[in-house]
């Protein structure tokens, strides 16, 4: 299995694959799978957990969000309670965060020939077209926030909130991507993710 940190040769041509879908579609064990099969895969919200750590961008978090940041801590789930609860408060930490976040995973992206970033905000930040592929994860709604109340300890209301912030994944025009129906169990899942990678890649 390739490691993350193996960097081989650049190479004149390099892909750049989108893994995105909803909360609790299955976006990181599709990921997983991927990372199984030897790519090298990055994840945003693994880059913003490295950012919360960096005391530069919790200063600049207390700035915008005061009642988060306390003798220079992070409340993250504070932080979570108020941008799901306001689409304003949404709108700024994404403002402040995003583009960060994607530069440093496109620089960690660059050094490889194929390459995956799980990229959550994709559509709702219009991004799709910075990457020669997008692997776009879909799975029924009842499911997902079963998956994500089980996960993550919320409640209905709470998942159906942060689904409202959210690209509607119902909606959202699939031609040109490749679909992923996350419907089934582990093995049918890694069937289709092999497929996909075939499809794309060759």
């Amino acid at each position: 299995m390739q490691s993350e940190n193996a960097r081989p040769a650049r190479r004149e041509k390099q892909m750049k694959i989108a893994v995105t879908g909803g909360i609790g579609s299955g976006k990181s064990a599709v990921c997983g799978i991927l990372r199984e099969m030897g790519y090298p895969v990055f994840s945003c919200d693994a880059i913003y957990r490295q950012m919360q750590t960096e005391p530069t961008f919790v200063a600049a978090l207390q700035t915008a969000f005061p009642a988060a940041v306390e003798d220079g801590r992070l409340d993250r789930s504070l932080l979570a309670s108020i941008v799901f609860s306001s689409r304003e408060a949404l709108e700024k930490l994404n403002a402040l965060t995003h583009p960060e976040i994607m530069r440093r995973l496109y620089a960690a992206m660059a050094d490889y020939p194929v390459s995956f970033g799980e990229v959550p905000l994709l559509f709702e930040s219009g991004r799709q077209g910075d990457f020669d592929a997008v692997i776009v994860v879909y799975r029924p709604t009842e499911e997902r926030i079963r998956s994500v109340c089980a996960r993550d300890v919320l409640t209905r209301e709470q998942v159906l909130s942060r689904i409202k912030n959210q690209a509607d994944y119902e909606k959202i025009r699939k031609e040109g991507h490749t679909v992923i129906y996350n419907d089934g169990d582990m093995s049918s899942l890694r069937e289709k993710v092999a497929l996909a990678i075939r499809k794309i890649i060759g």
